[in-house]
């Protein structure tokens, strides 16, 4: 009667060692799944890394782009006010020069008109 015992033990053993070896196998195969879901976890992650690297160099050079456009524009705003300064200098002095001008026309005038009267004077005796 020993025997059967040591078969049912043979049996029970292999048994164990089977669903030990499953056990194992599951394991190994969760184990798989796991770095498999974390390698695919990690590459979106790097892809969306990427992605967002890429943008933010976009958003730079669009921010470079625009402040080289201001710092034009500031630029030219200068130029145009110095002009504006200089025509304004210029304007001033031209209106200077115009009512000195008038005043040298009232003057010849005033002389013309004495001339012609003492022409007509010469020209009545």
């Amino acid at each position: 009667m020993a025997e059967p015992k040591m078969a049912v033990v043979n049996y029970d053993s292999d048994v164990a060692e089977t669903d030990s070896l499953l056990a194992l196998e599951e394991r190994i195969r969760r184990a798989v799944d796991l770095v498999t879901a974390a390698r695919d976890e990690r590459e979106r992650a790097v892809k969306e890394r990427d992605k967002a690297i890429a943008e933010k160099h976009t958003a730079v050079e669009a921010l470079e782009t625009a402040l080289a456009e201001r710092d034009k524009a500031v630029q030219e705003r200068d130029a145009a006010r110095g002009a504006s300064g200089e025509v304004a200098s210029q304007v001033q002095k031209l209106r200077t020069e115009n009512e000195g001008l008038r005043g040298e026309r009232k003057q010849v005038r005033a002389r013309i008109e004495k001339l012609l009267g003492q022409i007509d004077q010469l020209g009545s005796q």
